[in-house]
């Protein structure tokens, strides 16, 4: 039986989803990781968004440090490329003046997080965001500043993990207008369609095909 890599975003999972969460071989969360007393059991990953505001608000937070699924991970993931973040600081400082610290680079911070703690930290090249942005680019998506964590994780879980079943819960493309997320959800749309994803609903069973995404990503 192929093994499950489950990708949890933060809005709300469901009794069906958490089961299978609590099974998988292989669990990647995000953030603040809200979604955890939901859907307990076991997480490997925590991606974080390490620019902007989410990342000192993690770092310099004691009860996130103490989280349940922060201390059991195995791996930080910072989703953010510091050098592609740093070539948009101007650009972006122009065009949204409203997002001045939206480029602030805290990877440093989660380096020194997880070697403290003994986890293993990545950072996501920016070849995978860019790749994102291609894909995204066939639906058309209005103006917005960066992919979603959440959508950026996708693709490096299919790159990364190509002999697994790739699945989500707690997801529903909706928060920041920094983030294409209409276009997003066609994203994910045709990768359920290929089967190369798969969702799991709060009550349904795993599959490729016809389940409504639920919640919210929440990932930065």
């Amino acid at each position: 039986m192929q093994q499950t890599v489950m990708i949890v975003g933060n809005g709300p999972v469901g009794a069906h989803a958490a089961a299978r969460i609590a099974t998988a071989a292989y669990v990647i969360r995000f953030n603040d990781c809200r979604s955890f007393p939901e859907a307990r059991g076991r997480t490997d990953v925590v991606a974080v968004c390490n620019t902007g505001r989410p990342g000192p608000a993690m770092l310099s937070s004691q009860s996130w440090r103490r989280h349940p699924a922060i201390r059991v991970a195995s791996e930080i993931w910072s989703v953010r490329d510091p050098q592609k973040f740093a070539e948009m600081r101007g650009p972006l400082s122009a065009r949204r003046p409203d997002l001045h610290d939206f480029c602030d680079d805290h990877t440093d911070g989660f380096a020194a997080f997880a070697a403290d703690t003994g986890k293993l930290h990545r950072i996501l090249a920016r070849s995978i965001h860019e790749h994102v942005d291609a894909q995204l680019a066939a639906f058309d998506p209005p103006p917005y500043i960066v992919p979603s964590s959440g959508a950026v994780v996708i693709a490096a879980a299919l790159q990364w993990f190509p002999d697994h079943a790739v699945a989500l819960a707690g997801f529903s493309h909706q928060g920041s207008d920094c983030h294409p997320f209409s276009a997003e959800r066609c994203f994910v749309d045709a990768l359920v369609a290929a089967g190369r994803l798969h969702r799991v609903g709060p009550d349904q069973e795993l599959t490729s095909a016809g389940i409504e995404l639920a919640g919210s990503p929440a990932a930065g």
